[in-house]
């Protein structure tokens, strides 16, 4: 069961209506998923979706790379949501078919390219073992610097903490998208 699901926007009161169209009228075009629970809390929201909007759009290694980050973030977090939105921009965005069902699958992808290998280990690295390896950390600073690496740790966090809260909040994902098989995820 929805813990949070979305407020009708004749409730919002006024500072929720004016960030909420804020990202209706920006690139989301749209008040997702993610910003439903969200809206409770009007002021992390908005904080929320401009890091969200640099990150997503904007982030110095891509929207290639930065899919993949996004999948291989909502995997971790068994996050349906994330997943159902970001699997078929993943695919659109140059990220091979087989090497998305295996992430979903939670399998190490055949097919991925170099830099995308890059960001599948230090992802692997930073969720599961909470640090990132020297080898791999001079991998990505080689291909993307500082700032790129820095971005992909946002990626990481951000996508953590839309994942956390959608999770707790128990948040549906799209009755049209049934793409992520979460066996470890029991929902009401």
């Amino acid at each position: 069961m929805n813990r949070m699901p979305a407020l009708a926007p004749e409730a919002w009161n006024d500072e929720q209506r004016t960030l909420a169209e804020e990202i209706i009228n920006g690139p989301r075009g749209a008040l997702l998923p993610p910003f439903e629970p969200l809206l409770r809390s009007p002021e992390l929201m908005a904080h929320t979706q401009r890091m969200g909007e640099y990150l997503r759009y904007r982030s110095s290694i891509g929207q290639r790379l930065t899919e993949l980050a996004i999948l291989l973030t909502a995997r971790h977090w068994s996050q349906t949501v994330e997943w159902a939105i970001h699997a078929p921009i993943a695919l659109e965005k140059g990220i091979s078919a087989s090497a998305i069902e295996a992430i979903n699958q939670r399998q190490v992808p055949t097919e991925l390219q170099d830099d995308e290998w890059v960001i599948y280990h230090f992802c692997q690295q930073l969720q599961q073992n909470q640090q990132v390896s020297d080898e791999t950390w001079q991998q990505a600073v080689a291909l993307w610097g500082e700032k790129g690496v820095v971005d992909l740790i946002g990626i990481n966090g951000y996508y953590s903490l839309l994942s956390m809260v959608m999770n707790a909040a128990r948040t549906p994902a799209p009755a049209s998208s049934h793409t992520l098989y979460c066996p470890d995820v029991k929902r009401d």
